[in-house]
């Protein structure tokens, strides 16, 4: 593949991205979304970050791993806890972070 045939590649991927984004966002005062569309956009981030940690949390290269020697599932149960006790993100996505280093640090030593 050619320089020039690499640049074109980049300028019509850009071409299509941008042009995409713009009629959406040109024609986005225009359209109102109903209520009960609304509402359910709202849970679509929780529901993509459930599908990327679950799967983390829950196995291993052996399969399903529902143990508390593994790091992952235990950083995970505690953000669970941790966020259905107190109810706030910052918090929730600490203490989750410093458990699962905190297990690392003792599953090595």
């Amino acid at each position: 593949m050619t320089t020039v045939e690499l640049v074109l590649i980049i300028v019509g991927m850009f071409l299509v991205t941008y042009g995409i984004r713009v009629v959406l966002f040109a024609s986005a005062h225009k359209a109102e979304i109903p209520g009960w569309l609304d509402k359910a956009l709202k849970f679509v981030p929780i529901s993509v970050l459930t599908a990327i940690i679950a799967p983390m949390a829950l196995t291993n290269s052996e399969g399903l791993a529902l143990s508390f020697m593994n790091p992952w599932f235990v950083g995970a149960l505690t953000s669970l806890l941790i966020g259905l006790v107190f109810k706030r993100q910052l918090l929730t996505i600490c203490v989750g972070v410093l458990v699962f280093f905190l297990m690392k640090l003792l599953l090595v030593a």
